[in-house]
């Protein structure tokens, strides 16, 4: 167990693109959420259509004082085309932003696969969970951060 979890919301900001793979994604990070100590009354799923749509929610979720930790799940496989290449970096560098600006941890739970078969290896499969890893990294961080305020506040 983490020295410290979020007493306010955590938010799951989910990706309906490729539905099958970003719903094991969730159901991995609810597990790791409620494995911690989370309860479900502080866990809030909010759906967007796609990868790109996930910086614009992230951003207003995050204005939210109740908001203490985020996090986002997703799945871009690579084509025929660049567009691969714009939705990764609009995605990874806008979570960024946030999580900068903010101060609150925005967990990266977007997988970018070359395949779908890569995709699915990421999302409960031979290579892991990606969207446990991403709760896991959020609820660190978040315990991080609070450790280090308490250090700051007792003179530490």
């Amino acid at each position: 167990m983490l020295s410290h979890l979020p007493a306010g919301r955590v938010v799951i900001i989910r990706s309906r693109y490729h539905e099958t793979i970003t719903g094991a994604l969730l159901t991995g990070a609810l597990t790791e959420l409620r494995e911690q100590g989370v309860a479900d009354s502080q866990i809030d799923v909010i759906e967007v259509p796609g990868a790109f749509e996930l910086p614009a929610a992230a951003a207003r979720v995050a204005k939210r004082l109740s908001v203490e930790a985020i996090i986002t799940l997703g799945a871009v496989v690579r084509g025929e085309t660049p567009h691969f290449d714009f939705i990764c970096q609009s995605c990874a560098n806008g979570l960024s932003r946030i999580a900068e600006s903010t101060g609150k941890p925005v967990a990266f739970g977007v997988i970018t696969s070359n395949t779908v078969e890569q995709a699915f290896e990421r999302a409960g499969g031979r290579v892991g969970n990606k969207g446990q890893e991403a709760a896991r990294a959020a609820l660190e961080l978040f315990s991080a951060l609070k450790q280090w305020e308490q250090q700051q506040a007792s003179g530490s």
